[in-house]
């Protein structure tokens, strides 16, 4: 998998090249917020609540590919129990999009369909993500999620249906929201992409993934060779030490 990994970091460098931002200033925090950095660049404005009190993160989805509400309330659920924020974390299914008729996207494809749809910013004290789910699937194979721009995640979920509820295979529910949790965790900055580790446990294999297996973070997660990691049907956890990473950089 080395060589899937090193794509996918230098997809996210390659996208997050494309915008500086001015940083905010102290009456408005979203006023001068770029949301076309390099994935992780914003890890401590997430983690912290030091500019941003208040998380929200649309999701807009193919029509027929509508996630489930118990991967949502997932999601929601290790943000709040992770980022500093205490305005609230909430996540607002907003449009149904006919499907693009892809067979494949790359990157740039998904960015181009998210600037079409993409309807909530950052702003005020808000601080603001965006996931689009897809039918189709990702340029690189069995990829099931991808984290692109600092704010901005796409998940496959016409692969991950393809890939679960059969026999011996977990829940589509459980992998969707281990994707959902995964591709934030990067948005958060893990690992090390935006976030520094208070001791290495970056994978030296798969750059940006932690080398615990057990882990959320680990590289399995956010492709088909997840199926392994999900054991008895349970999401998995951040280890111990991407959460120390997590508290250092603002997050609790």
């Amino acid at each position: 998998m080395k060589s899937f990994s090193l794509l996918f970091l230098s997809t996210i460098l390659f996208l997050g090249a494309c915008t500086e931002s001015s940083g905010p200033d102290d009456d408005n925090p979203g006023q001068n917020f770029s949301h076309t950095l390099s994935t992780g660049a914003s890890a401590n404005d997430f983690l912290s609540s030091d500019n941003f009190t208040t998380l929200n993160i649309e999701i807009d989805y193919v029509e027929g590919f509508r996630p489930s509400q118990s991967a949502i309330d997932n999601l929601e659920a290790f943000l709040e129990q992770r980022l500093n924020k205490p305005g609230g974390v909430s996540v607002s299914l907003d449009d149904a999009i006919s499907s693009p008729q892809n067979d494949s996207f790359t990157a740039q494809e998904i960015y181009a369909l998210e600037q079409t749809h993409r309807d909530t910013y950052s702003d005020g004290n808000t601080i603001s993500a965006y996931f689009i789910i897809l039918d189709g699937a990702y340029e690189t194979e069995n990829v099931l999620g991808v984290a692109y721009y600092n704010t901005s995640m796409a998940l496959f979920e016409e692969v991950i249906q393809e890939n679960t509820g059969g026999f011996g295979q977990p829940s589509a529910s459980t992998v969707e929201a281990s994707v959902l949790m995964h591709e934030f965790g990067h948005i958060l900055g893990l690992v090390n992409i935006g976030t520094e580790p208070v001791k290495d446990h970056e994978d030296p294999e798969n750059e940006a993934h932690c080398d615990v297996e057990s882990c959320l973070m680990y590289w399995a997660i956010q492709t088909t060779d997840l199926m392994g990691n999900l054991t008895g049907g349970e999401i998995p956890e951040l280890d111990a030490q991407c959460v120390q990473d997590l508290k250092a950089n603002g997050g609790k």
